[in-house]
C-alpha cells in the first residue's frame, strides 16, 4: 500500500476527522502569497486540480504550523 504523503494526511485528517474551517493553506500565485481557509481553497483549487500541491507553502491549525515547504525561508 502506498504511503500518503505529508500533505495528503493533513487535508485528510481535517476533512474527515476534524473542523476543516481551522486550517489555512498558504500558496504561491506568481509574486503573491495567497492564504485561505481550507474549504475555500479546495473549491477554489478544484480540489487541487487548478492550483497544485507543488505551489502549497504553508498549512496551518489556527497558529500552529502542520506543513512548511522547505524551500521558503522564516523572515
Amino acid at each position: 500500500m502506498a504511503r500518503k504523503g505529508k500533505l495528503e494526511e493533513i487535508f485528510s485528517r481535517a476533512l474527515y476527522a476534524d473542523n476543516p474551517c481551522l486550517y489555512y493553506i498558504s500558496y504561491r500565485d506568481f509574486e503573491n502569497i495567497i492564504e485561505l481557509p481550507l474549504p475555500e481553497f479546495i473549491k477554489v483549487s478544484e480540489n487541487l486540480s487548478v492550483i497544485p500541491a507543488s505551489r502549497i507553502i504553508l498549512v496551518r491549525r489556527g497558529q500552529e504550523e502542520l506543513y512548511r515547504k522547505s524551500t521558503l525561508r522564516r523572515s
